[in-house]
């Protein structure tokens, strides 16, 4: 199977280029490509990693599939491409999707079960996470007594920004804020219901969703490695943080060689592409019950 960083079909321009995603324009639909491309720290790495993009793709496709009664997801086809890209299937296969094209909305929906990342840093600076009070006492990756909707609002370089509810509500409305709130809390649950007896804790993930007419899709990529933190649970210790089924390996790398996590990226050593490439296939293969097509 072929490494793709970009993809290049002649006489076509995609609409965009994402830190990982080449979209086309197709109308009232879209064409997305998850290619190996892989960022840390927002910068885009020379180096691709294997099959990365089917991960992405193929687990994306799993969890629209296993939760499509809670929402609608804005999935059409991942197998049949309208020309000219029907003669690139070999491609494309397995790492795109032809889907609708939605209005975005302008807000990252984030549930948190455990305390990590940015949540962390909050809490330590303020008892809150994007202004909700948590118990007293936390530790770092602890998990919480109930998931919580933080959301963040979209960058449109580095990172995004955490914002409060009563934020998201200024820019979505009320109504539509307590929506995506309780259908972002729903998702999280049931995903991380059916990880937990397969030894995988859900600690966190952030949604996408658009309108599509006047009906609320879940869009972009569900519950990924690239979207999610994944954690074996066998290897669960909180009071710190926790391995993880990602790009762990690649940033524990550029730490070490104290790369000032500013462009150009470093090329990356095999050994680290290797281990990173079968954390993002354990994942898959866990999560799918199945060996990536």
């Amino acid at each position: 199977m072929q490494t793709i960083r970009e993809t290049h079909f002649a006489g076509i321009a995609p609409a965009a280029r994402g830190k990982v995603r080449d979209i086309y324009d197709l109308g009232d639909r879209l064409l997305i490509v998850a290619t190996d491309r892989l960022s840390a720290f927002d910068v885009i790495l020379p180096t691709p990693i294997p099959d990365k993009g089917r991960v992405l793709t193929q687990l994306s496709l799993f969890w629209f599939s296993l939760l499509r009664d809670v929402i609608p997801n804005h999935v059409l086809s991942a197998t049949d491409f309208p020309p000219p890209f029907d003669t690139h299937a070999d491609e494309l296969a397995g790492r795109s999707m032809v889907v609708h094209k939605t209005q975005p909305l302008p807000v990252e929906c984030v549930v948190r079960g455990y305390l990590s990342g940015s949540g962390w840093k909050d809490y330590q600076a303020t008892g809150k996470v994007c202004g909700i009070a948590l118990p007293a006492g936390l530790r770092e990756s602890d998990r919480l007594p109930e998931p919580i909707f933080t959301p963040a609002s979209k960058a449109t370089s580095g990172h995004d920004e955490n914002i409060s509810f009563a934020q998201a509500a200024d820019l979505l409305g009320r109504e539509l804020a307590e929506r995506v709130r309780n259908v972002s809390i729903e998702i999280y649950k049931k995903a991380a219901a059916y990880a937990e007896p397969r030894g995988v804790i859900l600690a966190d993930t952030k949604f996408e969703f658009g309108m599509l007419r006047d009906e609320l899709i879940w869009i972009d990529e569900a519950l990924t490695p690239d979207s999610s933190r994944f954690w074996p649970a066998a290897l669960y210790k909180p009071g710190g943080a926790q391995p993880s089924f990602d790009k762990q390996y690649v940033r524990d790398y550029l730490e070490r060689i104290q790369w000032p996590k500013t462009p150009p990226g470093p090329e990356l050593p095999g050994d680290v592409v290797a281990a990173t490439r079968a954390k993002y296939r354990e994942a898959f293969r866990i999560l799918a019950g199945r060996e990536l097509d």
